[in-house]
């Protein structure tokens, strides 16, 4: 049996931005949500949909993606538990940006718009809350734009490997082991060629900061994984 959206309020506490809210806009949010389960590969929502509420990652991973005419990805952001997303639309009503595609089988918590206008419209307060999360994302991307125009492809790798395995700034108490990512994945992510990348990753392994695997890179040294993010 599927569990409800209040089972997973454990789960979304060890992120910060739920972790953070007023006890009140936690409980609307959960009361107010459905959970939706979505296949590898499918679509959650696409490039100019209509908005259509606010998510958040239980379990799998979300790819967050653009999209050229031939196919090719550029992937902007790997979602994972307990990571909130699609606050955008919420903002400015505008169609989606990015296509949502779920790397594994996902489920997800979905807070549709009509039930997340209602409770906004009660509490104009809890606005600001959400605005927090726009402006946590809107730092990220500032630090992103910076490391593509500044970093060597090693530092930006490193960078980027421990941007996710902090859960990029949501988990307040721990990071990930183990990051699930591809290496065709992190390509994108950098903006380089899967051959360049995987030459990256061989010199964090042979220093011993990180073991590649399949669909996957475990995080060995993260203090030094961090050290490497900064060398020019």
């Amino acid at each position: 049996m599927a569990k409800t959206a209040r089972e997973y309020r454990e789960l979304l506490l060890a992120g910060r931005w739920f972790q953070g809210l007023p006890a009140g806009f936690q409980d609307r949010l959960l009361d107010g949500a459905v959970t939706r389960s979505v296949p590898a590969e499918g679509r959650l929502f696409a490039r100019g949909d209509a908005p259509d509420g606010l998510y958040a990652a239980l379990s799998g991973s979300i790819r967050v993606v653009g999209l050229s005419e031939s196919g090719k990805e550029a992937v902007l952001a790997v979602v994972e538990p307990p990571q909130w997303f699609g606050e955008i639309a919420v903002f400015d009503r505008l169609p989606r940006t990015h296509d949502a595609i779920a790397s594994v089988e996902t489920v997800v918590l979905h807070v549709p718009s009509a039930t997340l206008d209602s409770m906004l419209g009660e509490n104009p307060a809890w606005w600001r809350e959400l605005g927090l999360l726009v402006t946590t994302k809107l730092r990220l991307a500032f630090v992103v734009m910076e490391d593509m125009a500044l970093l060597p492809l090693l530092p930006r790798v490193a960078r980027r490997l421990v941007l996710m395995a902090e859960g990029y700034g949501e988990w307040s108490d721990r990071s990930a082991r183990v990051v699930k990512v591809s290496q065709e994945i992190l390509a994108a992510m950098v903006s380089s060629s899967r051959q360049s990348t995987n030459q990256a990753l061989k010199e964090l392994e042979s220093r011993g900061l990180i073991k590649v695997a399949y669909g996957e890179i475990e995080i060995l040294d993260l203090g030094a994984l961090r050290s490497a993010a900064q060398s020019q």
